[in-house]
């Protein structure tokens, strides 16, 4: 039987099970995380960034979740620097030119902070002088870093980046660094 499983990642957590790095001390990976032998990661999702994270066993699910073929609409919460105008905000909408070619449009809305938000360790950087936004963005491509590079190309640096559903998949009220078996809903093999 095919297992998924939702974990939501936190800040600093590499996206694979073990750390091939050279940084002089072992950098946290999903294996602190996660205990069930045979799942992958179905994507993956920068260390510096948290939220969903889904696992699978089957390797037919795992590409059927992560091909940008399929066009699953990721949504995420991004806390940016300043305050984004409408040209910036359409500038999303319909697609940001970055050096690897221009993204597919995305959906884009200026939000209230989640209610739902855990604190980050360690907290963002605040500039008093400098206002932050709350942006809610789906995208349904997956290149790397790409919201991060996006919001930045119309002005507005991530500061945090929180992934919220993948299709039909949600964080829902998974606490940080907690994982639980997800639905398979439409997506058998």
């Amino acid at each position: 039987m095919t297992r998924l499983i939702a974990l939501n990642k936190p800040f600093d957590v590499l996206s694979q099970f073990t750390d091939r790095g050279s940084e002089g001390s072992p950098r946290r990976t999903l294996s602190d995380f996660v205990d069930v032998p045979g799942v992958y990661p179905a994507g993956r999702l920068d260390r510096d960034s948290e939220g969903l994270l889904l696992l699978t066993d089957d390797g037919k699910l795992q590409a059927r979740i992560s091909s940008p073929r399929h066009k699953l609409p990721k949504t995420y919460f991004a806390q940016i620097e300043g305050t984004p105008d409408d040209a910036a905000l359409e500038q999303l909408r319909t697609g940001v030119t970055l050096k690897d070619g221009k993204t597919r449009p995305a959906k884009a809305r200026v939000v209230e902070e989640p209610h739902w938000l855990w604190p980050r360790t360690p907290p963002i950087r605040v500039r008093k002088s400098v206002p932050d936004t709350w942006i809610e963005l789906t995208i349904t491509e997956g290149r790397n870093r790409q919201v991060r590079r996006m919001t930045a190309a119309v002005g507005h640096p991530t500061l945090r980046l929180i992934r919220w559903s993948i299709g039909h998949w949600t964080l829902g009220n998974i606490p940080p660094g907690q994982w639980q078996d997800a639905p398979l809903h439409s997506f058998r093999t």
